[in-house]
């Protein structure tokens, strides 16, 4: 039986709204469908809050490591790298809850994991050939993120400026920021950073190359 190869694992992290997720699109357009991508976001792993009332769970700081379940995200990050088929948890972030229903992920040859923390914890970090930082001001992923929590979440306006000034902002600081000492390569300004992005593809490429030498 010839071995299989080991896929390669990208982690891209950063403050809400940075731009973590266009880069992933980003570089999965760019290497094409040659190669099989799978993208995994950390978000997906936030912890089961089955039990815990719904004021309860409007009150759990979400951008602090405990509220993700790290533990399921290294084991199953693991199993990919082992060419082992995983079942991914779905958050519904209406009902600040982990949904009863998975997504079945195949093992591929390119993982791509992206997440406010996905540089924090050394288990991960291990796991990945390339990490990455979107480094980007407090303005504009402030911006970003109200857009989306209220468009795609169902939040008021209210309750992203309150979250954002109690928890999302102090945490970035606190423990998302110090995770840049972590990365191979930092990404000013997310995105719309064409050169970086350009520079990451090829990066990847490299990686590809000799893994199927």
């Amino acid at each position: 039986m010839t071995e299989l190869k080991k896929p390669v694992i990208i982690g891209i992290a950063g403050g809400s709204g940075s731009g973590k997720t266009t880069i992933a699109h980003e570089i999965a357009d760019q290497i094409h469908d040659d190669d099989h991508i799978t993208m995994i976001t950390q978000d997906s792993y936030y912890r089961d809050n089955t039990g815990v009332s719904m004021a309860d769970r409007q009150k759990i700081n979400y951008d602090h490591p405990d509220a993700f379940d790290t533990p399921l995200l290294v084991k199953q990050i693991d199993q990919l790298v082992h060419r082992q088929a995983i079942e991914m948890p779905i958050y519904d972030f209406t009902e600040h809850n982990r949904s009863r229903k998975t997504i079945h992920v195949e093992p591929s040859d390119i993982i791509i994991l992206e997440g406010i923390l996905v540089l924090a914890n050394e288990e991960l970090r291990d796991l990945m050939d390339i990490k990455i930082y979107v480094d980007t001001d407090d303005d504009i992923r402030f911006i970003r993120r109200l857009q989306r929590d209220m468009k795609e979440r169902g939040r008021s306006l209210d309750s992203v400026i309150t979250q954002y000034l109690a928890t999302v902002k102090p945490m970035y600081h606190l423990f998302i920021e110090p995770t840049k000492r972590y990365a191979d390569i930092i990404v000013p300004e997310g995105g719309s950073n064409d050169v970086a992005i350009d520079m990451l593809t090829t990066k990847v490429r490299d990686i590809i190359a000799k893994n199927n030498a």
